[in-house]
């Protein structure tokens, strides 16, 4: 039996252990850091090369460890333990998913204004714009409950956010001022050589008549093209904002086709009412029949406000068709509220609340009720009933004459 001297042990003992190290980075033993697969499925390779073999699928929201960084590739290990290789333009990083859980919690109340069925396969973003990050995927045709409207520039850069590759700095750690050499001193300015005399044939290339073209000429910035976004909320109660031209809103067609060019960005059944209606055979049959709130406004992305109409469907029982029982043109902003209400002897009635902007900007709130057909405002504490335009003006055509005449006097002569 052979025995190594101590010193010779120790250098044995310290190599093993540096390659243990090594090994145990390079096979996925260190935690870089957590991710989520943004993608919606993604393969697993087992090298970066391009003739590779597939060791596992990862699929969109799945939550992985990052062990290595090859250029644009990462090595991860999933929760059920499969380790392979991926592209990082796949994944989303803990604070992308962190914000997507605030968001939904933030908006777990909010009140659904319309719902509505996406177009194609779309992101769910943590903020309006197209390069805003984004981790979930919605499938075509998924159902979607609208919360909100936001807006955004299309043609608007990404924000820059840290990843764990490269951290952002801590607001406490500030780099040390270097101490900067005096500058060298500056050399003489050399003699101006004598003015060149030129021919008229040849006019200078710098001339005011050549900079006043040239300004002319120089084309102005492109103004920005501002798209309306929504807030969502899918299938899985995730929050998200949307591209607002991705979504169809799943509107009857029994009201929608009375939005006469108009764009509907919410609706709400207030009530029903029960319709009896005679078959060929003679027996009638009784059905329930919805009465809707509409809030429309016009056809274009980026306007200050979300809607500038309101519109409300009644049924009518004799006719066995939809008519308009109110409407109301004024600027407003959402969400709009719709509840119940008693009124005493009126019973109880269905009521919406909606806010509006008033001439100085600010938002105030208006209730309406309505007594089928019929709806009217109720009024707040204090609040004075409008009076009707047509008495309005005869109010002030009657203050007007009852003023004494002004008396103009001409000046006299000097």
């Amino acid at each position: 039996m052979t025995f190594f001297p101590a010193k010779l042990r120790s250098i044995t003992v310290a190599i093993l252990l540096a390659l243990s190290l090594s090994a145990c980075k390079h096979s996925g033993g260190r935690i870089l850091e957590v991710a989520y697969v943004s993608g919606i499925q993604v393969v697993l390779r087992d090298r970066v090369a391009n003739v590779y073999d597939k060791v596992g699928l990862v699929k969109n929201g799945d939550r992985v460890e990052v062990l290595d960084h090859d250029r644009h590739f990462v090595k991860v290990r999933t929760a059920s333990g499969q380790m392979g290789w991926m592209e990082q333009r796949y994944l989303a990083s803990q604070q992308v998913y962190d914000e997507l859980q605030k968001l939904t919690a933030d908006n777990a109340n909010d009140p659904v204004q319309a719902t509505g069925v996406t177009r194609n396969d779309t992101n769910l973003h943590v903020e309006p714009g197209r390069e805003t990050e984004h981790l979930y995927q919605i499938a075509s045709g998924e159902k979607l409950s609208i919360l909100k409207r936001g807006t955004a520039d299309k043609n608007s850069p990404p924000p820059a956010r840290a990843t764990a590759a490269t951290p952002a700095p801590k607001p406490s750690e500030k780099p040390e001022p270097k101490e900067e050499a005096a500058p060298p001193p500056l050399p003489k300015p050399a003699p101006k050589p004598p003015p060149i005399a030129y021919e008229k044939t040849n006019p200078s290339a710098f001339d005011s008549t050549t900079e006043a073209a040239s300004a002319k000429t120089a084309k102005p910035a492109p103004p920005p093209i501002i798209e309306d976004w929504w807030l969502v909320r899918d299938s899985h109660g995730r929050v998200g904002w949307v591209l607002a031209r991705m979504i169809d809103f799943d509107i009857p067609l029994d009201v929608a086709q009375y939005a006469e060019g108009q764009r509907i960005v919410a609706f709400f059944v207030l009530d029903q009412v029960q319709d009896k209606e005679v078959q060929d055979d003679g027996q009638g049959v009784v059905k329930k029949v919805p009465q809707y709130l509409m809030v429309l406004t016009e056809p274009k992305d980026g306007l200050p406000f979300d809607f500038n109409q309101i519109r409300v469907f009644t049924w009518n029982l004799r006719r066995h068709r939809y008519e308009t029982a109110y409407r109301e043109r004024f600027e407003g902003m959402l969400p709009v509220t719709v509840g119940k209400e008693d009124f005493g002897k009126e019973g109880v009635l269905p009521t919406f609340t909606v806010k509006m902007i008033d001439e100085d900007g600010k938002l105030s709130e208006r209730k309406y009720k309505l007594n089928t057909p019929i709806v009217r405002r109720v009024l707040a504490p204090g609040e004075e009933p409008a009076r009707p335009l047509r008495k309005e003006k005869e109010r002030r055509s009657k203050e007007k004459r009852s003023q004494p005449a002004k008396q103009h006097h001409r000046p006299s002569p000097a």
